[in-house]
């Protein structure tokens, strides 16, 4: 199913924040068995590896993550070089060039990129380069920060090699321009205006690198930012215990620090599949949550190569690329009372 029918059961507004790198400890109270990681336990040797998952039907993007793996790249290469293939496809109207712009007809790009080793970059507001991804990774390599911003970000990219070029392709100009007839702030429902790749690998060494990129949320207002960029919130590795991307409405995210909890629950000794759960239940659970409006999504792998999805609502789906089968896999979903 494509994500049409997600967008169906989403509404997205606001700003989004920006979150620390902090880790916190386990709690107190759980046992010695759930504060060992995972990495004491595992043995690489069995288990089904390499690994690539990605939010939504990304097969192209899977299958250039897997080219990489096997051809003898890391955890961190596949997942750039899987991302790089959607911000590419001007036919995406979410993500890199071809993007959909924001109310003042600007295509601006988020994206992050996290290592082995807890290294982490990003850049927010990037304008006329298609590769965020890529120069996510050129600040976290090359720079002593974790995040650069608007024209900052853009200057560094240049003076990096990548080539600057105008982002908003034809097709996406004219939709701007028919939005423009009303201006209406909030994104029309059932109209696919705003989603996120996000990648998680697993090398033949059983190390594991994360990344994710957008465009954000179509017509938002100037500056806005979402989870995607946000180490904790869009993406979290761990590689001693794993990594979860999210996807959705980026403020419910944020605000929830989605992606660092899915992780901290699997260190606690929760499956991927339980911990993308809870971390959903925690959204749906708070005073007067509307989230019967919007739409969030994770997805998780641990260190031994357990996958999870789950979503508020139905249509969110995860491909997963493992034993030479590159396949689409619908998530398990919170609201079964809607209408499907």
């Amino acid at each position: 199913m494509n994500r049409r029918k997600f967008i169906k059961n989403t509404a997205l507004t606001g700003a989004g924040l920006t979150l620390g790198n902090s880790i916190i400890g386990c709690n107190q109270n759980t046992s010695e068995n759930t504060n060992a990681t995972m990495a004491d336990t595992v043995d690489n040797s069995k288990l089904s590896l390499p690994l690539v998952i990605a939010t939504w039907d990304v097969k192209k993007a899977t299958a250039k993550a897997m080219e990489v793996l096997q051809s003898g790249g890391n955890a961190l290469d596949a997942v750039e070089q899987g991302c790089m293939v959607e911000e590419a496809d001007i036919k995406n109207s979410s993500v890199g060039k071809g993007g959909l712009p924001d109310r003042d007809g600007n295509v601006t790009l988020d994206a992050c990129i996290m290592d082995k080793h807890g290294n982490c970059g990003s850049v927010v507001f990037l304008k006329d380069i298609t590769h965020a991804v890529s120069v996510a990774r050129k600040v976290m390599e090359d720079t002593p920060h974790v995040m650069l911003a608007g024209e900052g970000a853009k200057q560094f990219a240049i003076s990096q090699g990548f080539k600057e070029e105008d982002l908003l392709t034809e097709s996406s100009k004219k939709a701007w321009e028919d939005w423009k007839v009303k201006s209406e702030y909030k994104p029309i429902i059932n109209i696919e205006n705003h989603d996120t790749i996000g990648m998680l690998a697993i090398d033949k060494n059983g190390d594991i690198a994360g990344a994710c990129t957008t465009s954000g949320l179509a017509y938002k207002m100037q500056g806005r930012v979402g989870d995607s960029p946000i180490i904790g919130s869009g993406l979290f590795i761990d590689n001693e215990i794993g990594g979860c991307v999210a996807t959705g409405l980026g403020e419910e995210v944020v605000k929830t620090v989605g992606s660092f909890l899915v992780v901290e629950l699997m260190r606690q000794g929760k499956s991927p599949q339980q911990a993308c759960e809870e971390a959903i239940g925690r959204i749906v659970s708070k005073p007067n949550s509307n989230y019967k409006d919007f739409q969030v999504g994770y997805i998780a792998v641990n260190k031994k190569g357990e996958t999870g999805s789950f979503s508020i609502h139905q249509w969110f789906s995860m491909t997963k690329f493992q034993n030479g089968k590159n396949e689409q896999i619908q998530s398990n979903f919170y609201n079964k009372t809607e209408n499907s």
